[in-house]
């Protein structure tokens, strides 16, 4: 079996996988983990310290010594549910040159060339190691790979990241930030016919989804010139729900807030300015009712990822592609986790993110097979 045949079967076992985030991933870590041992590679899988049916691995084939490069890849993807599919979303289809299926293209499709390349590069005589880090949760912040990346401080450390989100192939040197929280308002229910007596968390919370809008207004209205599009920090909510019946004060009112922050601007200076707004709305509420308030959890805190001045991730990406383009990506990655805790990182993978999260997702067979050529000449260079 070719390098690329064997990828492209490890593609299809993988999307077999229903590894969505909010479920477990233990299968397909214990299937990976028992994959790579049977080629001979030593794995370490490193469970989730807060949830024991999740958990991330990390390998190493080659020397044991500093200057080698990680291949970073997630394991979880989001639902399909709601979704059209035209065929089954956990079989991966080839029609038309493309690839179909949940996950071919986040990011399932660079997972299995990581993994191939991993068992090509044990048969050859490397000089620098090649290393694997396959993590969870990413689609829910990026929060699955921290213990992930503190257990690899104990090998030897790469010289470069490449996480293969999809960029078609391209090297993406910077992403957005991210901070997320969920928020609860408590109100106090009466009649609606007194609802001067009551506290309404609909209409409260109205009023911190107002600021949420009043600070998109006034980012775009001071937009500076800038590679991110948009080129400000975005603030913004998907989901919310509340409220027992039209003519109740709502008791109840939940929703998510998440910003997406250009790297340059401190997160904590929004998260200061969120809890502001939080405290002035709930100074307001109580005033009315004494046990009204407002919960705020926070979901996660995502590192951006910051351009590096002559990083040795990009020059590897930008050698092994002949990639000269300047990219940057408002999505955030883990390219900022491995960033600010002292690697050199650089985001670069096969498909194109449009087709990422929609009913028929897809990778291009080209992209797929662009891919595999990359990890062949990764090998040279570490043979060399």
């Amino acid at each position: 079996m070719t390098d690329m045949v064997t990828a492209r079967s490890l593609l299809d076992r993988l999307v077999a996988f229903r590894s969505v985030s909010r479920d477990s991933n233990l299968e397909l870590i214990d299937w990976v983990a028992e994959w790579l041992e049977g080629q001979g590679i030593t794995v370490t899988k490193v469970p989730d310290p807060a949830q024991p049916t999740k958990a991330s691995l990390f390998a190493q084939v080659g020397p044991d010594v500093a200057g080698g490069v990680v291949l970073s890849g997630h394991t979880d993807v989001v639902p399909v549910e709601g979704q059209d599919w035209a065929s089954d979303p956990w079989a991966v289809v080839e029609r038309d040159g493309r690839l179909y299926g949940r996950g071919v293209c986040d990011m399932k499709g660079f997972d299995a060339l990581a993994l191939a390349a991993m068992a090509a590069a044990a048969r050859r005589p490397l000089k620098r190691p090649l290393q694997i880090a396959l993590s969870h949760d990413e689609e829910l912040g990026c929060i699955g790979c921290i213990p992930m990346i503190e257990a690899m401080a104990g090998l030897p450390r790469a010289s470069a990241v490449v996480v293969g989100e999809p960029t078609m192939m391209k090297a993406v040197t910077g992403h957005k930030g991210g901070l997320a929280f969920w928020v609860k308002v408590h109100g106090h229910e009466v009649h609606s016919s007194l609802m001067h007596t009551g506290v309404s968390a609909i209409l409260e919370g109205a009023k911190i989804l107002m600021w949420v809008n009043e600070m998109n207004a006034k980012g775009q209205g001071a937009a500076k010139v800038s590679p991110f599009v948009p080129p400000w920090t975005t603030v913004h909510t998907g989901e919310i729900r509340g409220g027992t019946a039209h003519n109740i004060t709502a008791g109840l009112c939940e929703f998510g807030v998440d910003f997406r922050v250009l790297p340059g601007e401190d997160p904590e200076d929004w998260r200061r300015a969120f809890l502001a707004k939080v405290a002035e709305v709930e100074l307001g509420m109580k005033a009315v009712h004494p046990n009204a308030r407002i919960e705020v959890k926070e979901r996660f805190a995502l590192p951006g990822l910051a351009p590096e001045v002559d990083g040795v991730a990009e020059g590897l990406v930008r050698a092994l592609t002949g990639d000269n383009g300047s990219q940057v990506v408002s999505y955030g990655t883990e390219a900022g986790q491995f960033q600010v805790r002292g690697w050199s990182a650089v985001v670069c993978g096969p498909g194109d993110i449009e087709q990422a999260h929609k009913a028929d997702e897809w990778l291009a067979l080209s992209q797929f097979e662009a891919g595999w050529a990359f990890m062949e000449d990764l090998i040279e260079r570490l043979c060399a």
